[in-house]
């Protein structure tokens, strides 16, 4: 059976939209990642589905190093790598028996309740950044652990920058950097651990190269547009969007 005729139409759609949301995530507009997530694994199921995201992300990290590399904070890349390396171990070994509906509802849960810390710290017009160790630890394991089971990382890394008060393009290179070397280093697991990518996938995923692309460039137009001062509030506000289409999802 021909690649194209194995799935209907809408199916196709939401893969193709999927694609897009990605691009436009990698571009800078922080949270959409999530709602293609959601999609991806609405068509594919949460495990099967990162297979399929996994090999797109890293193409979209590529050219979003390409694009931002000048301006990435390597302090905090260096800070918070090391235990998203840990998560990302911890997660390969518990994904195979772990319940992924009820996973993702934690999370969505958890991602919730730091959001709405983050407001808090809004409303106060704090300018204060968390400096305890136990923050980058925590953080960075949750973000390792749960882009290992469901490329769900974007959300954690959000709320760290955030929390650290980055600059637009400060947190969009530095995001970049982080994802590219972190979703390479998931790869071999992908492939030769969990065997979720495989040639048939990888076809499915150069259909959606273009779509991959014009959500990139389409994104960078975006947050071109988007004053500095109002970037913050976007990410928060996508990122809480993403976390309830999460939450809701069944």
């Amino acid at each position: 059976m021909d690649l194209l005729s194995q799935y209907s139409l809408p199916t196709w759609g939401i893969m193709l939209l999927a694609s897009f949301f990605i691009g436009l995530t990698k571009a800078g507009l922080k949270g959409i990642d999530m709602l293609s997530v959601t999609l991806m694994a609405f068509v594919f199921g949460s495990k099967a589905s990162t297979g399929i995201v996994l090999p797109l992300l890293c193409l979209a990290d590529i050219a979003a190093v390409s694009y931002y590399h000048r301006h990435a904070k390597w302090n905090h890349f260096w800070k918070i790598v090391p235990w998203m390396i840990a998560g990302i171990l911890i997660g390969n070994f518990i994904g195979k028996d772990i319940n992924e509906a009820l996973f993702r509802k934690i999370m969505a849960v958890i991602i919730l309740f730091t959001i709405l810390i983050i407001l808090w710290m809004e409303f106060r017009k704090s300018n204060k950044v968390p400096t305890h160790p136990m923050f980058v630890a925590s953080t960075g394991l949750a973000a390792g652990i749960t882009t290992m089971l469901g490329n769900l990382a974007g959300a954690f890394s959000n709320l760290y920058f955030l929390a650290m008060r980055f600059e637009k393009n400060d947190f969009i290179g530095t995001a970049a950097w982080i994802f590219l070397f972190m979703n390479l280093f998931k790869l071999p697991f992908q492939v030769f651990y969990w065997k979720n990518i495989t040639m048939q996938t990888l076809k499915i995923d150069s259909l959606l190269l273009p779509t991959l692309a014009i959500g990139f460039i389409v994104g960078l137009k975006l947050v071109d547009k988007v004053q500095e001062k109002n970037y913050r509030k976007l990410i928060i506000i996508l990122t809480l969007i993403g976390s309830v289409f999460m939450l809701l999802k069944k």
